[in-house]
C-alpha cells in the first residue's frame, strides 16, 4: 500500500523545516524533510516539508498556530 506524501511549507532555510519537523513530532505527525538545495552553493534550490496526505489538513492547523 503506497503512501502519498504533501508538501506543506517550503523554504531555502532547512533549519525552520527541522523546527516544524519537531514541533509536528510532538503532536505525533510524521514528517519528512527533503532538501533540493544544491549541495555545492547551498543557494539555489528549496527544501520541502513533508507529511501524509492523512495528517496534512492538522499539521498545517499546528503550524499556522505555532505562526500566530
Amino acid at each position: 500500500m503506497s503512501q502519498n506524501w504533501i508538501t506543506i511549507k517550503s523554504t531555502d532555510q532547512v533549519y525552520q523545516l527541522e523546527i516544524l519537523k519537531g514541533l509536528l513530532l510532538q503532536h505525533d505527525i510524521t514528517s519528512v524533510v527533503i532538501n533540493k538545495q544544491d549541495s555545492s552553493y547551498m543557494n539555489f534550490g528549496e527544501a520541502e516539508l513533508k507529511v501524509l496526505e492523512s495528517d496534512s489538513e492538522k499539521a498545517l492547523q499546528i503550524i499556522n498556530q505555532e505562526n500566530e
